[in-house]
């Protein structure tokens, strides 16, 4: 079994990846790329698990996003989760393939993370598919206003979806610069 900052690090970066990935109108190319750019930034926030054997862990997390150096839309995450005094790193690369995205948390299921399998940006949510060995999901995130998102994380249990994590994010204001006027 997994230990509880290593399972609370990969849901943690699915709900965090999800925070930029969200609120798109279902349109392709360079409008989801302006997108990605304009969620780029400095993300705080804190979540719980809400199901399963470490139901009640409350943790933090602190993330920044760039867009994506690739040609198509996308965003790169890093930043940390912390779990009382344990700190655990984060990252995510998230990339448009096609009428879809791809891209992995952490070093993708092939290591200790996990694999974004599907996408599909509606309104103002995402739906992401999510992938380790044997566990399937999805990951929703809903923007909430413009500094404000609110993500869930899923998995399906025999032909269920089980909410087991949920994550609130804000955007930090205090890294935005501020001009004055003379």
């Amino acid at each position: 079994m997994y230990s509880r900052t290593s399972l609370i690090a990969r849901a943690s970066a699915a709900a965090i990846l999800a925070a930029t990935t969200f609120a798109l109108p279902a349109a392709a190319g360079s409008r989801d790329k302006a997108f990605f750019d304009q969620v780029a930034g400095n993300w705080q926030g804190s979540g719980e698990i809400v199901a399963g054997k470490y139901k009640g862990t409350k943790f933090n997390c602190n993330l920044t996003g760039d867009p994506a150096a690739a040609r198509d839309a996308g965003i790169q995450l890093d930043g940390f989760c912390r779990v009382g005094v344990f700190k655990q790193p984060m990252s995510a690369l998230i990339t448009r393939s096609g009428g879809t995205y791809k891209g992995k948390f952490l070093d993708g299921a092939a290591g200790k993370g996990l694999d974004i399998t599907s996408g599909q940006v509606a309104g103002n949510k995402v739906v992401v598919g999510i992938n380790r060995q044997k566990l399937n999901g999805a990951m929703i995130a809903r923007l909430e206003s413009e500094n404000k998102m609110n993500i869930t994380i899923s998995v399906k249990v025999e032909s269920r979806m089980i909410p087991v994590i949920g994550l609130s994010l804000d955007r930090n204001l205090d890294d935005i610069a501020v001009g004055s006027i003379k």
